[in-house]
């Protein structure tokens, strides 16, 4: 094995993916399985049954005390105070800049006491050292990274909630979306979210790393009837484009407004304060040029993440921050910056595909219905 792989972090799944014969990646500093069988069959298997993804990669903060929803408040731009006992929400960390340290989800497991904020892999350290630099209510509010206590394994597709029933013996279609619970699996604890990165049905379980391997095991086994398959990096990556799912490092980064992102929907400056709050809104008071749509190619090609977009009259404009070919549609689709006055459903644009220049067409988003 190379010197690159020697210095990747393995989630507690790590033999079960070379078990199944996993093609394995370096990726956000962890060696990961980036597809079993191929991209095509994994990705179907989601939208049409049941699979399930190791995502232990992924960091687990937790922000404890009397004041742990003031200092969620003041961290991120959502309305923390409106999450109960159960339930989660989507937010972001802002900077100072009117960019973003990263997106987030925060879990309420007890109001005003314990929350869970889930944090990209690739941005974990750099978010754990923000959140503390940021902890202006210290002594009062602890910030501790527990991610090495935790697995996690997101469960999605139509027959997610069969196999989740199997397994934990309760009625998952009567949750509801961003809720979680508290239980435990063969004695290991488990928080279960009914979150997920797909747009399909599912859940993502965080579970004492100790137990990963039997919950694993026990999806794989009572998964059968339900056609149930592991999903690799590769997959999820075209199930979320698919679904127009902002990852960080491409349609969001330090220095991208969020406003331009399309994530507008969870910055909520009327009802309280937070980092970089005055950045944010005089950059949207001014005006933002550009703004987040989504493209499908008409003529050949796959548009790749830093490919030139450009106007049907040739003026440059932005950049496509993802692309593929859909396995759903079986088309070649893409997110990018464009002129604002290039958003328009129907407005034809350019996709510089190594110096060609590819005809495509602003679309409706997302690409896919879940």
């Amino acid at each position: 094995m190379s010197n690159n792989f020697e210095q990747l972090l393995r989630t507690p799944l790590f033999q079960q993916h070379v078990d199944l014969g996993a093609k394995l990646v370096p990726f956000a500093g962890w060696e990961m399985p980036v597809q079993y069988v191929g991209l095509r069959e994994e990705h179907d298997n989601v939208r049409n049954n049941v699979g399930i993804f190791d995502v232990s990669h992924m960091g687990e903060i937790f922000v404890r005390g009397p004041k742990s929803l003031e200092l969620l408040e003041w961290l991120t731009t959502n309305n923390v105070s409106k999450l109960n006992d159960g339930e989660a929400q989507y937010s972001l960390l802002p900077n100072n800049e009117g960019g973003l340290v990263d997106d987030i989800i925060i879990y309420c497991l007890k109001k005003n006491e314990n929350y869970l904020v889930c944090v990209n892999a690739s941005n974990k350290d750099k978010d754990f050292a923000w959140m503390t630099l940021n902890n202006k209510f210290e002594g009062q509010a602890t910030i501790s990274d527990e991610s090495s206590k935790w697995g996690q394994i997101a469960v999605q597709g139509p027959k997610a909630f069969s196999l989740l029933n199997d397994i934990f013996k309760i009625s998952f279609e009567t949750l509801k979306p961003f809720t979680c619970f508290e239980t435990t699996f063969k004695n290991h604890k488990c928080i279960v979210a009914l979150t997920g990165y797909t747009g399909e049905k599912g859940a993502e379980v965080f579970i004492a790393a100790e137990g990963c391997i039997d919950f694993w095991i026990a999806l794989l086994e009572k998964g059968k009837p339900y056609n149930v398959a592991p999903i690799g990096l590769g997959a999820r990556d075209t199930l979320r484009t698919e679904m127009k799912y902002s990852l960080y490092g491409h349609e969001i980064n330090d220095t991208t407004n969020p406003y331009a992102s399309g994530l507008g929907w969870v910055i909520k400056p009327e009802n309280k304060d937070f980092i970089g709050k005055s950045t944010l809104l005089s950059q949207k008071e001014l005006g933002l040029p550009f703004i987040l749509a989504g493209f499908k190619l008409l003529d050949k090609g796959i548009p790749r993440q830093g490919y030139r977009l450009f106007t049907s009259d040739n003026r440059e404009m932005g950049l496509v921050t993802s692309g593929t070919l859909s396995p759903t549609l079986n088309e070649s689709i893409g997110l990018g910056f464009v002129f604002k006055d290039q958003a328009k459903i129907g407005t034809e644009i350019l996709v510089d595909i190594r110096g060609r220049k590819a005809k495509a067409v602003i679309v409706k988003t997302p690409f896919v219905k879940s």
